[in-house]
């Protein structure tokens, strides 16, 4: 097995793990501007890093279709780090507040109440 050759134990606290998730889930659906506005500047930020290994012009050109729609991409799958990180900060505040049983339940709610809010926005 697997920890046979691990030398250390550690630990996951799953709920911990579940309850920022979801946490960050909600706060991706229910800021959608500060989402675009990041996504945006990681896929421009992703387009010009990608043009400083280019010594070429024609090249770059030829290219530049499949690079930019790669790029877009990795930009909308790395947009969710910032929410992860905040969202464990939510899930933590919560923890302390009201104790770990709520964690994962408030994570719920808040999921639920933004993705009410997503569709109601959209809508309009």
């Amino acid at each position: 097995m697997v920890i046979d050759f691990i030398p250390f134990r550690f630990s996951l606290n799953t709920a911990m793990i579940a309850g920022a998730c979801l946490w960050s889930f909600s706060l991706y659906l229910g800021f959608s501007s500060l989402r675009e506005w990041v996504i945006e500047g990681l896929n421009r930020w992703f387009n010009f890093a990608e043009r400083s290994l280019y010594t070429s012009i024609e090249e770059f050109e030829r290219t530049r279709q499949a690079r930019e729609s790669q790029n877009a991409f990795y930009a909308s799958l790395f947009s969710i780090i910032p929410f992860l990180v905040i969202g464990g900060f939510c899930n933590w505040g919560v923890e302390l507040g009201l104790g770990q049983s709520w964690s994962v339940s408030m994570g719920m709610l808040a999921c639920m109440a933004c993705g009410i809010y997503e569709l109601g926005r959209q809508s309009t």
